[in-house]
């Protein structure tokens, strides 16, 4: 169910955020995770183009109306890093400066352009904004190397889509040290047509939650995916509903 707010915000779906912000919507594929990505489902529903990047007409000074202290997942519709956004990216710096009520929740799969588009009064980081990555394979493990050398106040990886076994024995003096958070969930999608899914599995999401548990990263377990719907018979087609998960499976946690 959708929790609306104060002057006319609606709230998100996505179980790990209160609600999204998007100046510019649009994105490019660059990784294994991307190809059913959602946002270029939805976009082609439209009959608008997924791949032009556009600043929103509307959206881009959307949380001056937010009153209460919630979190924006930022970009959910694009990344925040993208090249094609580097002309607006300073106004959207100022909006979250001028909104330290708000938690912005900053996820990317391009780390490596993070250093480069901060704001100059960064410092350590900014108190409201949360730098994550997404980690669907052991191909994209790079990206947590790069994100820790970011200078922030949360960090926090995003295991969605989780496409395989991630081996992460090498990786858990790295989460203790520069990691407070990671997401989980398994892909959802169709079962024919050009946006479906890939299998995820229970023992996949439960060696996360062990190797978090064991550095200490808070976890949250957003969904479990349709394949597991399927295998599990659950009703949520997505696998989103947590009373329906393995009892392994339930830990929603936010970080301190």
């Amino acid at each position: 169910m959708i929790k609306n707010y104060e002057n006319g915000i609606q709230g998100s779906l996505i179980e790990w955020t209160d609600v999204t912000w998007n100046p510019w919507h649009g994105c490019h594929k660059i990784s294994d995770g991307c190809k059913f990505c959602y946002m270029y489902r939805d976009k082609m529903k439209y009959g608008q183009n997924a791949k032009l990047v556009v600043k929103s007409k509307t959206k881009f000074k959307y949380p001056y109306k937010i009153i209460q202290p919630l979190r924006v997942f930022t970009c959910s519709w694009s990344d925040f890093f993208i090249e094609d956004a580097d002309q607006w990216r300073g106004e959207a710096w100022e909006i979250i400066r001028n909104t330290p009520h708000l938690t912005y929740q900053i996820l990317t799969k391009r780390p490596e352009r993070i250093m480069e588009c901060l704001p100059d009064d960064w410092g350590d980081g900014y108190d409201n904004v949360w730098l994550g990555i997404t980690v669907e394979n052991n191909a994209t493990r790079h990206r947590m190397d790069t994100l820790s050398r970011v200078p922030a106040k949360i960090r926090f990886i995003s295991f969605e889509p989780l496409l395989e076994q991630l081996e992460l024995a090498d990786y858990h003096s790295l989460l203790t040290n520069h990691f407070h958070w990671a997401i989980l969930g398994g892909e959802s999608g169709n079962d024919n047509g050009k946006y479906r899914y890939r299998p995820c599995r229970v023992e996949w999401l439960e060696y996360l939650i062990d190797v978090c548990l064991m550095s200490k990263v808070a976890v949250f377990v957003k969904q479990l995916g349709t394949q597991l719907h399927n295998e599990l018979n659950l009703r949520d087609r997505h696998g989103k509903n947590i009373d329906e998960f393995p009892d392994s499976l339930k830990v929603r946690e936010f970080p301190n």
